[in-house]
């Protein structure tokens, strides 16, 4: 099946004595044993699993092209279930502009178990020079986040195979329906389910999908299930719901990001667009071989510095200003600002999360706030 029938399709119907064409809710925290002590149902405890839960990992492993998948109660505890399946003393190689949020938990509360060098993975030559005896794992993010830089997942898959390193690939930005790292050679796919899976800044999750069953992912389920950060059944529901329209949601966003992105990159108020849509990005090349379209998300960097940039925000009509990515509204922020004193983002940089809006309306607004 192609990609928009899957998200329809994939284990989404319940065949039950009702006929829900839509899976129902099951709140239920508990579930029947059999005679024997077994669980009939297939469930034992919500926490462990859930029909909810069941139907959006069976989703997720569809669309990524996975052996399995874990959906967690957000991204950052999908990140965190992998760096807490590492060995203590472990090092990991991660982006230099990675996802602060990610950063921070390994700097605040990794600090003691775990060691981390943050690198520019364009560079793969650099890459094979940071591993080390004790080097188990590469982060990847691609496309990243507020820079928009992309990471070769194919190419850094063969440098960690060679080495056998795990690499796990954050592919928040993209969306399963716009980039696939496992079928790239990536280990672990992860997102935060927040952004473009659930689509309309209503839920909280996070999930990540695995190219096999091995003892290192084995882990991860266990610091899934004993640790027990799960999303609910309700916002599992929301999530497969939203997940059908998603290849059609990430149409729009594609298209009004690449003419939104166009239009700042003429406009004389902005120094510079940062989208894998423009021909101008240094890895535009890889987008185009990489990713099956650019993506709904851009940076700009305002001409007239911070001030400028934080002007910017607070006179759109339009943009929400405000945290987070991936709905149908756009939204603006100054990123730095966000991210605190040790950002290494550039102070004139504004990001924005284009929506599915009418494009000459959200241009007008740019526009007329520039």
């Amino acid at each position: 099946m192609k990609t928009e029938t899957q998200a329809i399709h994939a284990l989404n119907a319940a065949k039950n004595a009702t006929g829900d064409v839509t899976m129902p809710i099951s709140l239920s925290t508990t579930f029947l044993r059999a005679e024997d002590g077994g669980y009939p149902g297939g469930h034992m405890y919500s926490r462990v699993s859930n029909p909810n839960r069941s139907a959006l990992e069976s989703v997720l492993s569809a669309l990524e092209f996975g052996d399995d998948s874990c959906a967690f109660s957000s991204g950052n505890t999908a990140g965190m279930a992998v760096f807490q399946a590492l060995d203590p003393g472990s090092h990991i190689i991660c982006p230099d502009d990675m996802y602060w949020g990610l950063k921070k938990q390994l700097q605040v509360l990794f600090a003691q178990t775990l060691t981390f060098d943050f690198i520019d993975l364009t560079d793969l030559e650099a890459v094979a020079s940071y591993i080390k005896s004790n080097t188990a794992m590469v982060w990847a993010e691609t496309p990243s986040n507020p820079l928009l830089k992309l990471t070769d997942i194919t190419a850094l898959a063969g440098i960690c195979k060679k080495h056998q390193l795990k690499l796990v690939v954050d592919s928040t930005f993209a969306s399963p329906i716009l980039q696939n790292p496992i079928l790239l050679g990536a280990d672990i796919t992860m997102h935060s389910s927040t952004k473009y899976l659930g689509g309309h800044s209503d839920v909280l999750g996070g999930s990540l999908t695995t190219a096999k069953k091995d003892a290192f992912w084995e882990k991860i389920k266990t610091v899934q299930q004993v640790g027990g950060a799960v999303p609910s059944p309700f916002d599992c529901f929301l999530l497969v719901r939203s997940i059908k329209t998603l290849a059609y949601r990430m149409n729009g966003h594609c298209n009004n990001a690449l003419k939104l992105a166009q239009f700042l990159h003429a406009h004389p108020k902005i120094e510079d667009v940062f989208y894998p849509g423009l021909p101008h990005h240094p890895q535009h090349e890889l987008a185009k071989n990489q990713m099956k379209d650019f993506g709904g998300m851009l940076s700009i960097l305002v001409k007239d510095g911070e001030e400028a940039a934080k002007r910017l925000v607070n006179t759109v009509k339009l943009f929400t200003q405000a945290t987070s990515l991936g709905g149908v509204e756009s939204l603006i922020e100054h990123r730095a600002s966000v991210e605190g004193p040790d950002t290494k983002t550039p102070r004139n940089l504004v990001r924005i999360s284009v929506g599915l809006e009418h494009i000459d309306d959200l241009i007008a607004d740019l526009n007329a706030a520039l």
